[in-house]
């Protein structure tokens, strides 16, 4: 029996550290991700700004297995124009005028499909999904603030052992634990992540 599962985690920190030095050091998939306890590797692939995440994980019965994920990154600079200041294509603006407006940065995350088949569950091989956004914005004092909202969404063989309990209680204590350890390793990663940057107090 198959069960379908998701997770979510969240987190809002302030760094304290330049806007530029942080949005590029978040942008690094392989950095970041290497705080995650449960990620094993991140590799760039041969389609552009897509990464290969691999995750080890245990299932409820303390059986390990593999988890893969095909993530395609993209960033964008947040900029708000003054009223005065009427804009019709983004294209066109100067880097003299982006620079001046940029309120901030976007990190978005999401699931790349691709066509080979990944899943092999006797190898206890599984795909999973990734979504997340990560909004940076700059702050007073040289602080930046960063905010992140990640969703996964994964499906697995279920044990025959769970089996004799109701599906939707079977579902949503899943997706509860799945988030809580989720929630755990985003705050472990982000605290390790903090590290690199002095006094980096939490919201």
């Amino acid at each position: 029996m198959e069960m379908d599962a998701t997770g979510v985690s969240k987190g809002d920190w302030i760094f304290q550290g330049e806007f530029n030095r942080i949005t590029d050091y978040l942008s690094d998939q392989k950095k970041i991700l290497g705080f995650n306890p449960f990620c094993h590797s991140v590799e760039l692939t041969n389609i552009e700004n897509v990464y290969k995440w691999l995750f080890r994980v245990t299932d409820p019965q303390n059986n390990p297995f593999d988890v893969i994920f095909f993530v395609e990154q993209s960033e964008e600079l947040l900029v708000e124009l003054p009223e005065h200041m009427e804009c019709t294509d983004p294209a066109e603006l100067s880097d003299e005028i982006i620079n001046l407006y940029t309120i901030g940065k976007k990190i978005h995350w999401k699931h790349y499909p691709v066509a080979a088949q990944i899943e092999d569950p006797e190898k206890y091989l599984f795909e999973a999904k990734a979504f997340a956004d990560m909004y940076m914005h700059p702050l007073k004092d040289n602080k930046t603030r960063v905010q992140f909202d990640l969703k996964i969404d994964v499906r697995f063989i279920l044990y025959p052992a769970f089996r004799i309990i109701p599906e939707k209680i079977l579902h949503a204590m899943t997706n509860a634990g799945m988030s809580m350890i989720m929630q755990t390793a985003t705050n472990k990663m982000f605290h390790s992540i903090s590290k690199d940057f002095e006094n980096t107090p939490y919201l």
